[in-house]
């Protein structure tokens, strides 16, 4: 294939699509914990339910779905799939009215994630080679939050014009934002014109040498199931994210406020997505996914101690560095970890049982905040995630 802008363009077009996609998203999406709580009155642990039970039950199917593209070789059709289900969800944002309509949406929202975010990923891993791996995830992580960034900014000038600096989100606001934010969704789904299936042949048993260690072609190794496990305890400190902004908004932020926080966040993690992917093909994915998650630490202990609201502004800072640090390379690691044919399953079990443990860390983070306050909460996450960085180090070679 030729490439476009030096990458394969698999890897160009899945960019784009994740770039429409995030607009779309966090228009609808990212300011959803405020509408639960603005507008339909939802207590916090009613949204850490809501958003712990959508992904764990999404999650379940990254698996399947993961598994199915490698047997049929079809990753492009699943991802397609994936990604349509997602954009029919997000206009029925609009005529929500409790708290049990917007789980259905979000449901159906995250189980189109469910279905998509193993073989894409896979996709993107077929269309490279080892040493261009950590760039290509880089670029994809880069494109997804360049969207999200837009996807911001485009909520901030709806907000503003409609609210001003309002403390609370407004209903006719938010239904506005669905009406735009629908728009790029269906953008993103006539990229996968340009996409195409990646074939490669591989003996089913024939032995395959990663990293120094062989494993038998199709078999999931020892190596990959002790990174997950470290990852798993690691993901059951880092409750969802829509406790960030209601953090922001318990300091004081309106949500003008926050729509500008989060557009930093997406900053500084689309600036440090792709040095994080290059550093990693030359110097290993280890160390930068550890400099990643002692950054998350840092960031969730200064959560906990805020004193003014300004303050906020840095925490989210950092914590964009920290996605764009570790989210890209630990997809890149998981490839190096895994046999080709087996790539859609690992991504499939990585992103599953990762998405199964930010049920009990969002229910457990929303409980922690409801019963013992918000400070409770950060602390849990930053200690989970000092433990895991330890593991990492310890237990995971080069």
């Amino acid at each position: 294939m030729r490439k476009i802008f030096g990458l394969n363009p698999n890897v160009f077009f899945l960019g784009l699509v994740s770039f429409f996609t995030d607009i779309s998203s966090e228009m609808i999406f990212t300011l959803m914990p405020l509408f639960l709580s603005n507008i339909l009155g939802a207590a916090t642990i009613t949204i850490g339910l809501i958003e712990g039970i959508t992904e764990s039950a999404a999650a379940l199917l990254k698996v399947f779905s993961g598994w199915i593209s490698d047997r049929l070789g079809k990753r492009n059709i699943v991802t397609f799939t994936g990604y349509a289900l997602s954009a029919l969800a997000k206009p029925f944002m609009y005529v929500a009215s409790t708290w049990g309509i917007v789980v259905g949406i979000r449901f159906a929202d995250r189980f189109g994630k469910g279905i998509r975010s193993a073989p894409r990923d896979a996709l993107i891993a077929d269309s490279l080679t080892s040493s261009e791996r950590g760039r290509g995830f880089g670029f994809h992580r880069m494109m997804d939050t360049a969207g999200a960034a837009v996807g911001l900014i485009t909520a901030a000038v709806v907000v503003y014009t409609l609210q001003a600096r309002t403390m609370n989100l407004v209903s006719a606001t938010y239904q506005t934002l669905v009406i735009i934010g629908v728009i790029p969704a269906i953008l993103a789904l006539f990229m996968f014109i340009f996409i195409r299936d990646i074939r490669k042949k591989t003996e089913c048993n024939t032995i395959i040498t990663i990293e120094g260690k062989s494993v038998m072609g199709g078999i999931l190794n020892r190596r990959f199931y002790t990174f997950l496990v470290i990852t798993l305890i690691f993901t059951l400190g880092n409750s969802s994210d829509a406790f960030l902004i209601l953090r922001a908004q318990n300091m004081g932020s309106c949500v003008l406020d926050i729509i500008l926080m989060l557009i930093t966040f997406n900053i500084s993690y689309a600036l440090f997505s792709i040095p994080a992917g290059v550093v990693s093909d030359r110097l290993g994915r280890k160390y930068v996914i550890a400099i990643g998650w002692a950054i998350y630490a840092l960031t969730y202990v200064g959560l906990a101690i805020l004193s003014a609201s300004w303050q906020i502004w840095l925490f989210f800072v950092l914590y964009g560095i920290y996605y764009g640090l570790a989210e890209g390379v630990t997809r890149a690691f998981v490839a190096d970890l895994v046999p080709i044919e087996s790539r859609g399953m690992a991504y499939g079990i990585f992103h599953g049982m990762v998405g199964i443990t930010l049920m009990p860390a969002s229910i457990i983070g929303g409980w922690l905040w409801q019963t013992y306050g918000p400070s409770v909460t950060f602390y849990a996450g930053a200690g989970l995630a000092a433990l895991a960085l330890v593991l990492l180090l310890l237990l995971i070679r080069k």
